[in-house]
């Protein structure tokens, strides 16, 4: 622990965990930046961002700008006067921010940096079969995710983690090693390396997720299918027609290859007890699913209420 003063930028709860660890362990966060208060849901009532609640609970300096370069925002940040920026899932800071604290501006990013650089790489890991990924600290520079990375932690991506499991996990590595990399910087023992020393060709990227991405495609290979649901579940999930507009969220699935003379996206069923869907090489069988304005159920409790026209 170092009695660095430090201001903390972040959005979610992913990042609310390193924050949490920070303070617990002692560390000086002089003030928290966040985003901007935002109308939500029906009633359009202002919703705050996890940190910003967070930052409240243990009364913590809050800044939130609409605009990054904004004078009055830098004026703020040099009045602190901070020797550190910790950003940990924040937005795109522009030079002036980034470039203004004494001993850098670090970031937290959720993957073995410079693979799966982007806005979704726990997603994308999972969605691409990966068995192992992890997190990096890294100095921000101009561009996004490229800066010198100062450390790394691995992690094993198991056949049964999805998204939510996947995304746990790292988020508490991450807050031990958000700690560990400012005792690094505090102690004036920084050996940050290029990415490019480390790897420049067959890089994966980790674009932001959108509802076009999410739809099954059953002409894919079986694995693939399934690795997508896995890696978009339970947010935002992957989705399929049933049937003409019926449109569904898949949250669990298993998949087999095998060979067989089915159209992919053919439904086979016994109406009671599984549902599974022809791909290129075989069959997804749907464990979980939510029908829209519906609750998420098992298969056998959804069959129940909705039958197929066996064989379509």
């Amino acid at each position: 622990m170092t009695d660095t003063p430090i201001i903390f930028m972040g959005t979610p709860e992913f990042a609310v965990t390193s924050l949490k660890t920070l303070l617990d362990k002692g560390y000086d966060i002089k003030a928290v930046v966040t985003t901007p208060d935002k109308p939500a849901g029906r009633g359009k009532s202002i919703q705050f961002s996890d940190v910003k609640k967070f930052a409240l609970e243990h009364n913590l300096p809050i800044l939130q700008p609409e605009k990054l370069k904004s004078l009055e925002f830098l004026a703020q940040l040099k009045e602190i006067d901070a020797d550190l920026f910790v950003v940990v899932a924040f937005r795109m800071l522009p030079k002036e921010v980034w470039a203004m604290p004494r001993l850098g501006t670090i970031n937290l990013h959720a993957a073995l940096l410079p693979d799966y650089r982007g806005a979704a790489p726990i997603n994308h890991a999972i969605i691409n079969g990966e068995t192992e990924t992890g997190i990096t600290t890294f100095y921000i520079d101009e561009d996004i995710d490229t800066g010198k990375i100062i450390m790394q932690e691995k992690c094993a991506i198991e056949p049964e983690d999805n998204i939510g499991t996947l995304y746990d996990k790292l988020m508490f590595i991450g807050a031990e090693a958000v700690c560990k990399t400012v005792d690094i910087i505090a102690s004036g023992n920084v050996n940050a390396i290029e990415q490019d020393s480390i790897r420049t060709e067959g890089l994966h990227p980790a674009p932001k997720i959108t509802k076009e991405f999410c739809q099954i495609n059953w002409n894919s290979k079986s694995v693939d299918i399934h690795n997508l649901i896995r890696g978009l579940s339970p947010y935002p999930a992957a989705w399929c027609y049933l049937k003409d507009d019926i449109t569904a969220k898949i949250f669990t699935s298993s998949y087999s290859n095998e060979k067989h003379n089915l159209k992919p996206g053919t439904f086979v069923t016994d109406n009671k007890s599984f549902l599974k869907v022809a791909t290129s090489d075989g069959f997804v069988s749907i464990h979980e699913l939510q029908m829209q304005g519906k609750k998420r159920m098992a298969i056998k409790d959804f069959l129940n209420g909705f039958k197929f026209n066996t064989g379509n």
